[in-house]
């Protein structure tokens, strides 16, 4: 089996009542682990209190369970991302394992326990849960290890060939996109392909199989299934690339990249509805007045009224994609790649999705970890300074991500709790840590979701290791440093860390003097704390939160989520936010090292804009409004910013820093700090905003760089909304920048969805303007290009400006200044 299939093994464990847990059967062949180890580690204890238990594991984490298979068909892939000095290392296997007890009275034990695990590459492991009930139900009647053999060759079978693949910044912005339609293109570009270009983008025969996108392309290059797809695009040449011209609305609609945006009357909306009412008719064909019926925003003041009025049928230039003919026979929610695996005489639904990390594996549940640890009464043991960033009053769920960005020994404890459900808070923690995976890495690489006695001695020896266990036994052990008790939601500090972990004692950290000009205010931004989901509750009338008295950042954005919970926002909410709370996490600390070491291996310098540097240098990193209140938070967390400076952690960002400043499509800016000014800025020259809008104008050109301004532009925070402010500024020549800047975005279809959510204001002030301008250079080119007033071309009547043919000598002859002809 090579490398590239979904399924590198298939393990077959079942106890027995004299030898214990046994390794039954293995493959296509061993795996060269320990037998005992991926025995204990199928079956874990109490697995027969449970009809049906799911655990996790992972192989190639350490030197007690990388595989080495004796045929090497299977040989770990090395990866690309290892530290500078680092030995590389073998990818990660992500094991599921389906545990099942069956009654039989028949046996001394009155049960028959037994495991069926496979091994995959793939992060989302959860999509292969049908498929393995189905194969266990079919050892059970048939135990033999042609049940393997099927499995094996069913999941392998599965065709992710059309499911397209993402970059980084395609999946932040679709994981922050509620749209069933977003990057919808991507699934036409594969189902409308001729055979033969299909085939070759099967790079010359061989499927491209589907890979997540590595942790590590949180900042740096794409993987290599990316490149090699982007490659094989361009070089089929087969007609799916957007316009390259730019043509403003016209005046019968808001015309975007063959699109229309409608606003008013909206009965009848079908799956393309926005939230505001709007709509966005994706035209690529004739639509008549029987399908539509919708009225326009036009620039035009002259011709509102004729707008709005129903319109027969318009005809738009078909863009390089038509949705209307996509939606056909396609998912409803492009988020996944919907296939199937045959199995026997089945055809199993699979559902894959599309924007997922490697950092975060399996159907983890934030919702379901804030949920358990939410009281600071449970909290016990003594404060230590990288832990409790505020005191006897910090959050359990903020001493975790404390506890794992300082690289501390971690442990779930779930006594007589079902092994899946511990092995599910493991896998959310290593989520929590990595921003949903979108943000830092290393944290899977030491996480044993399911932990044992057997291999005690393996992962207790691996540094900051995250570990879920179900045995008591392990709440006395003097290894751990947190302990999460999640049949009480009690957390635990061991009494030695202060030996364990030694800090400066008093006063925290003295920062030098920070004498900068001030720009940012770090209490609002992207991910800041005082973005708050306010939601109205119908029945109380209960519309915002009551400050805490500490006013403490980090405990306004837990009161932000466990209130988002409460009114029934959905998992994906709360991982947008929690990402957006470790970016800001970053950024801070970037700071903080670059006022304690003079410089920041992992982001831009912080500055203010220069309005007298040449072409008036942009600000970049962050810096405050309040400089008394920025050197108190910095403060309060340089120990946990110092503990996380020591960590693997730390290393992977600065690695994945170096490499976007090579390989991310907008170079020469801070892009986030310019839109962090947009959004967040009290007082702003004209100079800085003309500077900012004509950069982005400038800058913003190719699809890649659309999608990674739009990754910076998450709809929770407003998306366009605050660029789109500019088409009411002042100065002209800000106005001019942001419709450049939007032109450039409507050209491709995600482009055209984040226009959509603009409110009907913003939208009616785009169409107006850039239909204003497209009037305004039409008569520009006309005046230019007109042609001067033809001249008589007759030779009959003589005159300076006439010409004659002399027949004679068969030519023409030019008159000359006295009259006559020469």
């Amino acid at each position: 089996m090579g490398s590239d299939g979904h399924c590198s093994f298939v393990l077959l464990a079942e106890f027995d009542i004299l030898a214990g847990a046994q390794l039954k059967y293995q493959f296509p062949q061993p795996l060269g682990v320990d037998e005992s180890v991926l025995a204990m580690s199928m079956l874990p204890d109490g697995a027969e209190t449970q009809l049906d238990d799911w655990t996790i594991f992972f192989l190639n984490q350490t030197t007690f369970n990388t595989i080495s298979p004796i045929l090497a068909l299977d040989t770990p892939e090395v990866k690309t991302t290892a530290l500078a000095g680092e030995a590389p290392k073998p990818e990660l296997l992500c094991v599921l394992n389906l545990v099942r007890t069956k009654h039989d009275a028949s046996l001394d034990r009155g049960a028959r326990v037994l495991a069926l695990a496979i091994c995959t590459r793939h992060p989302f492991i959860q999509i292969f849960k049908p498929v393995l009930l189905m194969a266990l139900d079919d050892y059970l009647s048939d135990p033999s290890q042609d049940c393997l053999a099927r499995l094996f060759d069913a999941v392998n079978s599965m065709d992710l060939s059309g499911a397209p693949i993402l970059t980084r910044n395609e999946k932040m912005v679709m994981r922050s996109s509620e749209r069933k339609d977003v990057f919808a293109e991507k699934f036409t570009y594969l189902a409308h392909l001729p055979n033969s270009t299909h085939a070759a983008v099967k790079n010359n025969g061989k499927s491209v199989q589907h890979r997540a996108t590595q942790s590590a392309e949180s900042f740096s290059s794409f993987e290599e299934g990316i490149l090699m797809r982007s490659q094989e695009r361009e070089e089929t040449a087969v007609q799916v690339q957007p316009p390259t011209g730019q043509s403003s609305p016209s005046e019968a609609s808001f015309s975007l990249g063959g699109s229309a945006v409608w606003v008013g009357d909206e009965s009848g909306i079908d799956d393309n509805e926005g939230e505001d009412g709007s709509i966005l008719s994706f035209v690529g064909t004739t639509v008549t007045e029987s399908t539509r019926r919708r009225r326009s925003t036009d620039a035009s003041s002259g011709s509102s009224q004729a707008h709005m009025k129903m319109r027969p049928s318009m005809i738009h230039t078909p863009s390089y994609y038509d949705p209307t003919t996509m939606r056909t026979g396609m998912a409803k929610d492009t988020h996944f790649y919907h296939t199937t695996v045959a199995y026997k005489d089945h055809q199993l639904p699979i559902k894959m999705p599309l924007a997922t990390f490697s950092e975060e594996v399996g159907d983890y549940s934030l919702i379901t970890l804030v949920k358990a640890f939410s009281s600071t009464t449970l909290v016990s043991g003594p404060q230590h300074p990288h832990l409790h960033t505020n005191g006897p009053q910090t959050h359990p769920i903020i001493i975790l991500f404390n506890a794992l960005v300082t690289g501390k020994r971690i442990i779930f404890l779930g006594h007589r709790k079902p092994a899946g459900e511990v092995s599910s808070f493991v896998l959310s923690a290593c989520a929590l840590g990595s921003g949903c995976g979108a943000v830092l890495r290393g944290f899977i690489e030491r996480a044993f979701p399911y932990a044992n006695l057997n291999n005690r001695d393996e992962w207790e020896a691996v540094p900051a290791y995250i570990a879920g266990v179900t045995n008591p036994i392990f709440k006395s052990s003097p290894t751990w440093d947190l302990l999460l008790d999640i049949s009480t939601g009690s957390v635990t500090v061991a009494r030695d860390i202060h030996s364990t972990y030694p800090v400066s004692t008093g006063a925290p950290l003295n920062l030098p003097n920070m004498v900068r000009s001030t720009t940012f205010n770090t209490e609002t931004s992207l991910g800041s704390d005082e973005d708050i989901v306010r939601t109205a509750n119908a029945k109380d009338g209960k519309g915002d939160f009551v400050a805490k008295a500490d006013n403490n950042a980090d405990n306004h954005f837990i009161e932000d989520i466990k209130s988002a919970i409460e009114y029934h926002y959905g998992e994906g909410l709360v991982r947008v936010r929690f990402t957006e709370y470790v970016l800001r996490f970053v950024r801070l600390a970037s700071r903080y090292e670059e006022d304690t070491t003079g410089s920041t291996k992992f982001g831009y310098p912080s500055s203010v804009f220069n309005n007298n540097a040449p072409n008036s240098r942009l600000g970049s990193g962050i810096v405050f409004n309040d400089e008394h209140a920025g050197r108190k938070e910095l403060s309060a967390n340089s120990h946990r910013f110092e503990g996380w400076r020591k960590t693997n952690s730390y290393e992977y960002i600065c690695a994945d820093f170096r490499n976007a400043q090579l390989m991310d499509a907008i170079q020469g800016f801070d892009v986030t700090h310019q839109l962090f000014r947009m959004r967040n800025a009290k007082h702003m020259s004209d100079g800085e905003v003309t500077a900012i809008t004509r950069t982005l104008a400038e800058s913003i050109k190719t699809y890649e760089q659309v999608v990674e301004l739009l990754a910076y532009l998450m709809p929770q925070g407003g998306g366009l909304v605050h660029l789109a402010f500019c088409l009411f500024h002042q100065k002209e020549a800000v106005r001019d920048a942001t419709v450049d800047l939007f032109n450039q975005l409507r050209a491709y279809p995600i482009g055209v969805q984040f226009l959509q959510a603009l409110n009907h204001f913003q939208r009616y002030a785009y169409v107006r303007q850039a239909h204003a301008r497209e009037k305004r250079f039409a008569v520009e080119h006309q005046q230019q290009y007109q042609p001067p007033p033809l001249q008589s071309q007759s030779s009959y009547g003589g005159g300076p400006s006439s010409y004659r043919y002399d027949y004679s000598s068969d030519r023409m002859i030019t008159p000359t200044a006295n009259g006559g002809f020469q």
